[in-house]
């Protein structure tokens, strides 16, 4: 490790700043704002500050905080905020299956819901070039459910990385989520825990691990997109947690 590098990682000074809004919600929020200043004007006081909180919470919603990506050959971050509700292993959707895709071979999936609350930039699990984003209109179906990943109106998206390995995440539109907005297409090239996309007012991301590696999070745990290490390539260790 060089000089820099190891002052980065054991020392330095980070200050934290207050969340930049992602354009994506600048416009959303500057509604709320018009609405809660012509309630004003006409004299609604009390639906006035309602929407005083609307919009705060809306700017809130679209918070585009800057994570610490693990530079890690073997990591695969979380792609988003929120809670890993499912842990199973099932067969990879069929928008993703094949020798071009993920293959046909039941995967590991973790399934990470993201509330109203959560930060709703997702991010890619790992670096590499974009191979396929397949969007699929549907239902909109709790996004907490099992059967989402299947009725759900989603968007799957298929990373591989110089040496092969393949990874693949859907986005999950839910009961309030009605738009999954992609920032990239096939043929890009994206570094881990690079933003990939959002989906507005609350949703799930599953993500399919590849053959021999085990998940490094357990059920109710919370997920940092960027951040969290899901697991680790071809590492099959398996921990267990409790909640406390």
């Amino acid at each position: 490790m060089e000089n820099d590098e190891l002052t980065v990682a054991l020392g330095g000074n980070v200050k934290w700043r207050f969340p930049s809004v992602h354009p994506e919600g600048v416009k959303f929020g500057l509604i709320a704002a018009a609405i809660t200043a012509l309630l004003f004007l006409v004299g609604w006081e009390i639906l006035g500050w309602l929407m005083v909180m609307v919009t705060i919470w809306v700017l809130a919603f679209f918070r585009d905080p800057v994570r610490a990506v693990p530079q890690d050959e073997r990591a695969i971050v979380a792609p988003a905020d929120g809670l890993v509700t499912l842990i199973q292993r099932v067969p990879p959707p069929r928008e993703m299956a094949g020798a071009d895709g993920l293959g046909d071979q039941p995967m590991i999936r973790v399934s990470i819901f993201m509330s109203v609350f959560d930060v709703h930039i997702n991010r890619t699990p790992i670096g590499g070039t974009v191979k396929s984003v397949v969007y699929i209109s549907g239902k909109f179906l709790n996004a907490d459910l099992d059967k989402a990943s299947e009725d759900n109106e989603r968007q799957h998206i298929l990373v591989e990385r110089h040496d092969g390995v393949r990874i693949g995440f859907t986005q999950i539109a839910g009961l309030v989520a009605r738009r999954i907005v992609p920032f990239v297409k096939p043929g890009d090239m994206v570094a881990a825990g690079q933003r990939i996309g959002l989906i507005r007012f609350g949703s799930r991301v599953d993500v399919y691990l590849p053959a021999g590696t085990a998940p490094r999070v357990v059920l109710g745990q919370r997920t940092v997109a960027g951040e969290t290490i899901l697991g680790q390539i071809g590492d099959m260790r398996v921990i267990s947690g409790i909640q406390q």
